[in-house]
């Protein structure tokens, strides 16, 4: 063996070479996450695929979580990462719950401590890669708010992820109204999902749909989509396209 070789890593004033572990670049990854506000509360959906590259491997993965008594969290981006997100979250809440005041942390304020440890996490060059959407009820209060892997955040009465950003919102902007009733909502997010179905490649006709009121979180089991593929601009693509095969 070389006797460079079998030298240990050497400290610096940046670290050992060995305490490099962060995500240069995401691997398994989810796709969009939209959120709506309707009439009692809040309504996300997700689909469950999780790609490996541009293939997809998994399509179990479960990326809409309740946090606490009062939010609902959905994810995209790096699965792992997102892992990890919910440990931040789950020791929050512990933290939170071991006051025993009789208070509890609520959306806004789960949303406002996302946006912190996102951004904290990009100024140390070491982002967590993923966009989160997260929802809630609180005292008759609805919240939606998103932020991404830079910190960047908003809140609205809609928001997505992703392709969902391009694809999702211009329907929700034609179709929500504050008054949607739960079966309007679920329809309106159904449309919202069959299209990033049609047109994104990462997306997987496996999804849930997850709800939170005053009542708590309820996140429905796995079901698929009604599709139809026999449009003619799917059947031939190309045709008439300049320099086409």
């Amino acid at each position: 063996m070389n006797s460079v070789d079998s030298k240990p890593a050497t400290s610096s004033l940046i670290g050992s070479e060995a305490d490099s572990q962060r995500t240069l670049y995401p691997y398994v990854t989810g796709t969009s996450v939209v959120g709506i506000k309707y009439k009692d509360g809040i309504l996300l959906a997700a689909d469950m695929g999780g790609s490996y590259g541009s293939t997809l491997r998994y399509k179990s993965v479960e990326r809409l979580k309740p946090v606490g008594k009062h939010s609902l969290i959905g994810g995209s981006g790096e699965i792992s990462d997102f892992q990890e997100i919910m440990r931040y979250l789950d020791d929050l809440i512990l933290s939170d719950n071991m006051w025993d005041d009789g208070n509890s942390l609520g959306p806004k304020e789960v949303h406002n401590y996302l946006t912190r440890i996102m951004y904290n996490r990009r100024n140390k060059f070491n982002p967590l890669w993923n966009s989160l959407v997260l929802g809630g009820v609180k005292n008759g209060q609805k919240y939606l708010g998103t932020v991404n892997m830079i910190g960047v955040h908003y809140e609205d009465n809609h928001v997505a992820t992703g392709f969902g950003n391009h694809l999702a919102r211009p329907l929700l902007r034609d179709e929500w109204h504050e008054n949607l009733t739960f079966e309007e909502g679920v329809i309106l997010l159904e449309k919202c999902m069959r299209v990033l179905l049609y047109r994104d490649r990462s997306a997987v006709n496996k999804l849930q749909i997850a709800k939170i009121t005053e009542e708590g979180v309820t996140i429905s089991p796995p079901y698929a989509l009604k599709t139809f593929w026999n449009f003619s601009a799917f059947e031939n693509p190309t045709l008439g396209a300049e320099g086409s095969w």
